[in-house]
Order: structure tokens, then sequence, then C-alpha cells
């Protein structure tokens, strides 16, 4: 079961990157045989279409073999190459650096800046760079199939072709990773929005405990005093009945208190005290219980490791957010798998739901997704939840595999930590 690698660089968005390699793929198909057949050109006709028909292989394997949408930074960099590699060949084929389409060979390096490290940036610069050197210097030339007129006619009037189409190329990219961003922004203002309700409750909560460990000596005293007035007055009806009330009210009042200094979060419980991962995910569960009429199926027979771990207001709320996600849209049954040995431990939320919409299982952990399979109206855009339950995690040195089951016919959320880094959080 492979399971996502938690990287600090940025991700290659793989819908985006694979559009704009068709993109890229069919203008050099359309290219070369208009200038083959249409102005008719002589160079190796055969070879051309197939290095093109290479880059459209390339770009199938990519959209399959690869399910996740966040491409890893290895296999940013393997097909970024490959693309100057690609075009290199063709220019090589076609008149070298004075074909005006060259100037597509600097777009991979402008598409890995904004989304890849520093050290795949550098590196795509310098073979970039290399390509340029190679090109100016060997290559097949190009002949014009009438005079030198002509092929300067042509010359002049393809290079703003070609930079038209790289404008095209290069707006279409930053408008599609602009607005990329802007969603993903507002996705983690929305993350930082639930955190910091998080911290208010909690400090909301020490209030609470500081202010019942301070009413709790008044209100002995206050009982003690009703306590003599009741023994005193027991035989007036009249005041009786008011000391018996006041009485009570205290005890009320003490009641009150005692609940707040032991649970000052009201709904969490789960601030300084460490805990062990099946009573956390447990304590998680009962707070859904008291609210859903789902069945839930907490299984720990593959659960071997009892070492207690700190509870964190992001990890209780990642892992809420999944367990409350199949708590929504199952149909009777919520199972939840707690396995651990002597490296690893991981929490499995499976439902007996619909699953996830096949359009967007390439998608899921992106904000703002949404399906046009569904039917389901409250299906159809579930990202956010699922984008900000995976950002909460993967922060926490979590790894996450989001799927269909392949046993319960739901959902499937499976988080898996090192026990080295569980017990460092």
């Amino acid at each position: 079961m492979e399971l996502s690698n938690n990287s600090k660089s940025s991700y290659l968005n793989k819908i985006t990157y694979v559009n704009l390699r068709w993109i890229g793929v069919i203008g050099q198909f359309i290219t070369i045989n208009v200038v083959a057949f249409l102005f008719k050109f002589e160079f190796n006709f055969l070879l051309a279409n197939i290095i093109v028909l290479v880059g459209a292989l390339s770009n199938i394997f990519l959209f399959y073999f690869f399910k996740k949408n966040q491409l890893q930074e290895k296999i940013s960099l393997t097909f970024l190459t490959l693309d100057i590699i690609q075009l290199s060949f063709l220019l090589y084929l076609t008149g070298g650096i004075i074909n005006p389409f060259s100037i597509f060979l600097i777009i991979p390096s402008i598409f890995a800046s904004n989304s890849s490290s520093t050290r795949t940036n550098i590196l795509l610069i310098i073979l970039t760079i290399s390509s340029i050197i190679l090109l100016t210097f060997y290559h097949q030339e190009l002949p014009s199939p009438l005079n030198e007129y002509i092929f300067n006619n042509y010359y002049y009037y393809s290079v703003p072709v070609a930079l038209i189409i790289a404008l095209i190329f290069l707006s279409f990219f930053a408008l599609t990773f602009g607005n990329e961003s802007k969603l993903r922004k507002e996705a983690l203002d929305k993350i930082q929005e639930v955190i910091s309700k998080e911290n208010e409750l909690v400090s909301l909560g020490g209030q609470a405990a500081a202010a019942a460990h301070s009413l709790g000596t008044p209100l002995s005293t206050i009982k003690i005093i009703s306590q003599d007035l009741y023994d005193n007055f027991k035989n007036n009806k009249e005041l009786k009945k008011d000391v018996e009330l006041l009485l009570s009210q205290v005890d009320r009042c003490n009641a009150i208190l005692k609940k707040l200094s032991l649970n000052p979060t009201v709904e969490d419980d789960f601030i300084d005290k460490d805990i062990t991962l099946h009573n956390y995910v447990k304590e998680i569960v009962n707070s859904f219980k008291e609210i859903s009429d789902k069945n839930f199926v907490i299984n720990t027979e593959q659960n071997y490791n009892s070492f207690e771990i700190s509870k964190l207001i992001e990890v209780v709320y990642g892992i809420r957010n999944f367990i409350g996600n199949a708590n929504k849209f199952a149909k009777k049954n919520i199972y939840i798998s707690i396995t651990s040995d002597s490296e690893n431990s991981s929490i499995s939320v499976e439902d007996d739901g619909s699953g996830f919409p096949k359009d967007i299982l390439t998608k899921i952990g992106d904000p703002y997704i949404k399906s046009l399979q569904s039917k389901n109206k409250s299906r159809a855009g579930l990202g956010l939840g699922i984008f900000i339950g995976k950002t909460l995690l993967e922060k926490n040195k979590a790894k996450l595999l989001i799927r269909n089951s392949e046993t319960r016919g739901g959902a499937e959320i499976k988080i898996e930590w090192s026990n080295k880094d569980l017990i460092s959080l």
C-alpha cells in the first residue's frame, strides 16, 4: 500500500501540467506537418513525428499511471527534463536555434519556477542553457524549397507566430497557477480560522478551570453556613424550604464547577494530557456517538503498542474531520481500525457509503474540487474539509492514503505515522 510522502517542497499540479503538455504536443504535430506538406520544407519528417509521438505517450503515461494530482519532486524533474530533451531533438532536426519555436525551450524552466524546489530549478536552467548552446552550433539545416527570399519571408512571419503561441501558452499557465494559488490560500485561511477557534476554546477552557478553582472555596463556605441554618430552622417550615433551595443550588453550582474543572474545553478533553492511540480515537468517536445514529466499529486486534502520545489540536481536528466525513456519508456503519507494529502505527477509517466519485479520485486532497458525477449535492463539493484534514495531519508527520474502500464499498482514509514521529509529536 503506497502512501504519499510528506515533503516541504511544493508540488507540481498534474492536471495543469498534463493539459499544458497536450497543448505543446498538438502544436508540435501541427507545425511539423504544415511545414512539411504546405511549405514543402525538407527534413527528417518521420523521425520528427516519432519524437512528437514519444511526447504524447509520455503524457498518457503521466496521466494514467500517477494517481495523485500533486506530483512529487523527482517525478516533476523527470518529465520536465524529458520535455526539454524532446523539444531539443525536434529543434535539432529543424534548423536549431534559428527556428523561431526555440523560444519554447524556456517554458519548462518557467513552469518549474512556480512549483519546484530551488535545486530542481537550477538543474533545469542548466539543462536549458546547455541545449541552447548545443543547438547553436549543432543542428541540421532547414533548406528552403524555393529561394532565399521566400525563406526569409517565412522566417519573418514565423517569429511573431511563435511569440504569440508562447504568449498564449504562458498566459494560460499563469492564469491557471494564479487560480490554484487563490483557492489554496482560501483553504489555508480556513485552516487558520479553525485553529484560531480551537485555541480560543482552549483559552476559555483554562479560564473556566481557574474560575472553578477560585469559586470552590466561597461555595464551600456558603454550604457550611447553609447547613447550619438548616439545622437551626428545620422546625420552621417556611425557612426550611428556603434553606433547602439554597443548599440544592449550592450543590448544583459545585457540580457545574466540577465539570468545568474536569473538562474545561467542554467538547475536547485533549489538552495537557498524554494518551494511547486507541484512547485518542475512542474519545473522538465518543464525541460523535452523542449526535450520530451511525454504528461505529473500532477494531484494535492488530494494535500492539500501548505507548502514550501528546494530544495536539491540529491532529485531533484532522482525525475528527475524516471521521466526521465518514459519519456524514455512511449508510449505517463506520469502521475504524487501529494497527501498529514495531515501526509504524496507523488509523484506518472506512464507511459503507457510496465512496468518492471516480472523476475526482485523482484530485482528492486538493481544495474546492467538485464532482460532476455525484447526484448528492452535499457530495458534489467536498474538497475543502479533506484538504484541511490532510494538511493538518501531514504537517504533524503523518502520511495519508485516500481512496475508495475495496471491502466496505465507501471511502477509505488511512493515516500512518512512524512510531518515532508519533512519539515526538
